[in-house]
């Protein structure tokens, strides 16, 4: 267990960092080259004045008719991303662990925050899930991979919360956690959850073509 333990947390850490920077490079700079080659108009329509105006319209909370339309999502939504994002970055065990590897440190949350964050990621992909498998518009659209994806997601914080709170089994859960949020991170710039990448690009594009070009609105 020992070894498998100084496993995860060294060699196979430092490999996921490197996938998930490199990749995350890659991936940005080979969409930026292939818009450039066979898609000039995002290029030629940008504009930051509309771009920035549809992305601050987008990340607040039922400013758009769809976020609006759909109110138990748009919580959902909005919930889930900002505790799958904030949590592992100020939870103090890791940076306790950034800390001791590299010397630095920043602000951290209460474990009781981020214990409740975590329980919000999972339920959270519990209720993407029942939409999945109820709502027939999204049954329509959904792969098997969208399951793998949500199982992607919520594992690291399902076993980072079990063994948080030392659960039977919880050194192996330890591993676990280590290992799935590995796993997570050096898949994000391959999978779909690449969106995190290109969510900004993407929106400011729709948002200057509707601006810009269209003289409309975009939400």
């Amino acid at each position: 267990m020992h070894t498998l333990y100084n496993f995860v947390s060294g060699p196979l850490a430092w490999l996921a960092f490197i996938i998930f920077f490199g990749g995350s490079i890659y991936k940005i700079v080979s969409m930026m080259k292939l818009a450039k080659k066979k898609d000039t108009a995002v290029y030629e329509y940008w504009d930051g004045y509309y771009a920035l105006r549809s992305i601050l319209r987008w990340i607040t909370p039922f400013a758009t008719v769809n976020w609006r339309k759909n109110p138990v999502m748009t919580v959902v939504t909005f919930a889930f991303h900002i505790c799958l994002v904030i949590a592992p970055i100020f939870l103090c065990a890791h940076v306790l662990l950034v800390k001791e590897a590299f010397d630095i440190s920043w602000w951290y949350l209460p474990d009781g925050v981020t214990d409740i964050m975590a329980l919000i990621v999972i339920f959270s992909c519990g209720y993407f899930l029942y939409r999945r498998k109820t709502k027939a518009e999204v049954k329509f659209l959904t792969s098997s991979s969208d399951y793998w994806l949500l199982l992607m997601v919520v594992a690291p914080f399902a076993t980072g919360f079990w063994a948080y709170h030392q659960l039977f089994g919880y050194n192996l859960m330890f591993i676990l956690h280590m290992l799935s949020g590995e796993i997570m991170l050096a898949a994000i710039p391959f999978t779909r959850l690449s969106h995190m990448l290109y969510a900004i690009f993407t929106r400011g594009y729709i948002g200057s073509e509707f601006g810009a070009v269209r003289h409309a609105r975009d939400w």
